[in-house]
């Protein structure tokens, strides 16, 4: 994963890139970043898997239908994806949460999860696609 262009991630380090394809981010530029107008505050870079996927459309968050009007490709088990922190938080109090990339999170995720549950759930991103999802 290459590094984003400002930002820094639960480490303290700079943002890495969390998916180009597809492409996430509020932005659409590929990382986590936030801003003022991201009320969602889409910062956990996780890798979805299908039991998140289905935990979000019961939360009434269906990542699985394309939305093109959002430049949304809908997601599938494997993807990278930059994730409301509060619906992985949500998700990892349910025992549904999914593998994240420490280095793609942004800092700003920490104001909603604790470090130490992202942490237990954190993954090497040269091992993503050896992931069970």
């Amino acid at each position: 994963m290459s590094e984003a262009s400002g930002g820094l991630n639960v480490l303290g380090e700079p943002v890495q890139s969390c998916s180009t394809d597809p492409m996430t981010g509020y932005f659409r530029d590929g990382c986590c970043q936030t801003g003022p107008d991201d009320v969602g505050s889409h910062t956990v870079c996780a890798i979805v898997t299908a039991e998140f996927l289905e935990f979000s459309r019961m939360e009434g968050n269906d990542l699985v239908t394309p939305r093109p009007q959002w430049r949304f490709p809908g997601l599938r088990p494997g993807d990278g994806w930059c994730v409301c922190a509060s619906r992985w938080l949500d998700a990892y109090q349910a025992g549904k949460a999914c593998p994240v990339v420490l280095g793609s999170t942004h800092e700003r995720a920490l104001d909603i999860v604790p470090l130490e549950a992202l942490r237990r759930y954190a993954v090497d991103p040269d091992t993503v696609a050896d992931i069970q999802v």
